[in-house]
């Protein structure tokens, strides 16, 4: 009897007891835990793997789209295979879909790949499934207009370098190479004006330095559309107005000569006494008119390259005090019409050099903003941060950069070299600016 009741009692211990459950349970559930933190691993291993491989696959797209005017469709699809497979760090992938097309300037693609798993093998799972996709367009590749605009006002027949400068000061007590009438004897030679004497004499000018960067241009659409049947270049003069000198066409020898012909008032020989930036972009706006997806040749992209010292001015107002407040930058609001459109807004800053020896320059671009009538007369309002007694003069990189799409599409140019890339460069600043589509 004793030994049952011993017994009965070992058994109500060992049912009373919970000592054990805590092992018992974490051993019945640690498979399922390691599974369950297996899968937050495993996954973000695999996210981790997404976003490389989205990033790959793009850069992949991007620099096979600014080949596929050279390149056929096969030779388009090893250039996104090799770039892929050199950034990679995946050991297995696969790229499907790759559709090139050159009429549609696109090129998309989709990436497929197995990440294998840690402890989501303990479930069977051996790896996770990641596929991206991708598509881009460029404005390299695709129908493009491209409008030079460049300004004729007597500011920009400045000697090109400071040795021409020079050589126009000594002989004539001004570096610039005006043609307004002012008949000089040097060395026994007589000149009808500045310019005369400028020409005669060999001296750059920055009108000149202009033309050249025109050329690069030129050049380098040549390049990237040897058969001259997707990018067209027009030329337009700005001054007091803005007058078309060649519209825009796909024969580059046209726009050389265009340039080259003096009853197209492009070259040195010519200039005006005043822009008005006011007028003259709101002329160039119907001109430019609204910019397309560039799929077509009647839907082109449209980039306006600007050359300019910025500078809203004329003669009579630098002679009559009451109206020297009116001389300053252009105000970048009057850009806002063609960039609605749609068009790309570049534009080349050449410095307007302090003359400060000049009383002209003196009582006009040498004065503070506050000064001026800028705010009243052209309804300009000043960048936030920059203070109202800043000068007039170097208030006309802020202004030109305002005007410009985005600063990456404004350039200050100040010597030979500098003018002559500049147009060059943001050329190339917008084709490399492909998107992605998707």
């Amino acid at each position: 009897m004793k030994y049952l009741c011993f017994m009965q009692e070992i058994a109500r211990r060992f049912h009373a007891s919970v000592s054990g459950n805590i092992a018992v349970t974490f051993g019945l559930l640690l498979p399922l835990l390691l599974v369950g933190g297996g899968v937050s691993v495993d996954y973000l291993r695999a996210y981790g793997a997404y976003s490389e491989m989205q990033a790959e696959l793009d850069l992949a797209l991007i620099a096979a789209i600014k080949q596929i005017d050279n390149l056929d469709s096969d030779a388009i699809e090893e250039v996104i295979h090799d770039w892929f497979s050199a950034q990679t760090r995946l050991d297995s992938f696969s790229l499907e879909d790759i559709v090139v097309s050159t009429e549609g300037s696109t090129i998309s693609a989709t990436a497929t790949a197995q990440v294998p798993t840690t402890l989501m093998q303990i479930a069977g799972i051996l790896s996770v499934p990641v596929a991206v996709k991708s598509a881009v367009a460029g404005p390299a590749t695709s129908y493009l207009n491209v409008y030079l605009v460049l300004d004729k006002s007597a500011s920009m027949l400045l000697a090109s370098t400071p040795a021409h400068q020079s050589h126009m000061t000594s002989a004539l007590g001004c570096a610039f190479a005006c043609h307004e009438p002012h008949s000089v004897w040097v060395n026994g030679s007589h000149y009808d004006t500045y310019y005369h004497y400028s020409s005669s004499n060999n001296v750059e000018l920055r009108t000149d330095v202009m033309l050249d960067a025109v050329e690069q241009v030129l050049s380098t659409v040549e390049g990237i559309d040897p058969s001259g049947s997707r990018i067209r270049v027009g030329l337009y003069r700005l001054a007091a107005t803005t007058a078309r000198a060649l519209s825009p066409t796909f024969d580059m020898d046209a726009v050389r000569a265009a340039l080259q012909n003096p009853s197209k008032y492009l070259t040195s020989a010519t200039s005006t006494d005043g822009t008005f930036f006011d007028v003259s972009l709101n002329a160039l706006t119907p001109m430019v008119g609204t910019a397309g997806d560039g799929k077509t040749a009647n839907s082109p992209l449209k980039l306006v390259m600007m050359v300019t010292d910025g500078v809203q001015s004329r003669r009579s107002w630098v002679i009559n005090w009451w109206e020297r407040g009116k001389v300053g930058p252009l105000n970048p609001e009057w850009c806002d019409n063609i960039k609605s459109n749609g068009a790309t807004f570049a534009t080349v800053y050449t410095t307007y050099l302090p003359i400060p020896w000049d009383w002209g320059y003196n009582a006009t671009l040498g004065q503070t903003m506050a000064s001026g009538v800028w705010s009243t007369t052209w309804g300009g309002e000043m960048r936030a941060g920059v203070s109202s007694s800043t000068s007039r003069h170097d208030y006309l990189p802020i202004a030109l950069e305002d005007c410009a799409t985005s600063s990456q599409y404004f350039m200050q140019a100040t010597d030979v070299s500098e003018i002559s890339d500049s147009l060059t460069t943001l050329f190339n600043r917008y084709l490399s600016s492909v998107r992605l589509t998707q």
